[in-house]
């Protein structure tokens, strides 16, 4: 597959503590057949600001996946990378991932994750926890979260993220591309990722709160209704 460009696109609200993070693992990537729109959804702080200043194609956002799925209205790219604005890329992540993108010839991607500057006891329960369970069920249960790799045709085909889901819309879209494309998760690297969720709700408590999610997914279907919660800018100080 020849790819004329990547689109990399990352929803935000009020990120202007963490974007410029992942922005810059971006610029260190020694990669420069991309693009990277952001999808704000009105923040007051200075994510917009510093978007425009890494030369973003800033558009309108909302929820996360309205700001995907305006994201790829006007991306210009072959393939879409959809990015959390709290993750970064260890070095060498974009042409390592896309390689194998390449050779394993898939249509989805999904990643392994890992806590930036994680503690050992961290890293070893994202591994146990998230990883190894995602892994063991990459042929029958796909997951996708904080990252995914997509060719812009599937997208469209799958009618992009599906707006009414509440929590988990990633997951849902794994599992639709499932359906008509070849999914896999890619090894090679896994992205980092911030660990305010633990530190705002505790670690049980998210651990919990994934665990309702996913066994509301497998027995209900998607999670519609608000049951848990979920606010876009539910990490920012107030």
């Amino acid at each position: 597959m020849n790819l004329f460009m990547l689109s990399i696109i990352i929803p935000t609200l009020n990120e202007e503590k963490y974007l410029p993070l992942l922005l810059d693992s971006i610029k260190k990537q020694g990669f420069s057949d991309y693009e990277i729109i952001v999808a704000d959804a009105g923040s007051k702080d200075k994510t917009v600001e510093i978007a425009k200043k890494y030369n973003c194609r800033v558009i309108k956002g909302g929820l996360p996946a309205e700001g995907r799925n305006n994201g790829a209205k006007v991306a210009k790219g072959d393939l879409l990378f959809f990015l959390d604005a709290d993750a970064v890329l260890p070095n060498n992540f974009l042409r390592q991932s896309l390689k194998e993108f390449q050779t394993k010839k898939l249509d989805f991607a999904a990643f392994g994750l890992l806590p930036y500057k994680g503690t050992r006891l961290d890293n070893i329960a994202f591994n146990l926890f998230y990883n190894r369970y995602i892994f063991a069920l990459e042929k029958i249960l796909p997951h996708a979260s904080q990252g995914v790799l997509v060719k812009k045709p599937l997208f469209f085909e799958l009618k992009g993220y599906d707006e009414s889901i509440k929590l988990a819309e990633d997951h849902d879209l794994a599992r639709r591309a499932k359906k008509k494309a070849r999914y896999g998760i890619l090894k090679t690297n896994k992205i980092f990722i911030s660990d305010r969720r633990f530190k705002k709700e505790g670690r049980l408590n998210v651990g919990i709160k994934y665990l309702l999610c996913e066994l509301h997914m497998i027995l209900k279907g998607p999670v519609r209704s608000n049951i848990f919660k979920y606010r876009l800018d539910h990490y920012c100080k107030k």
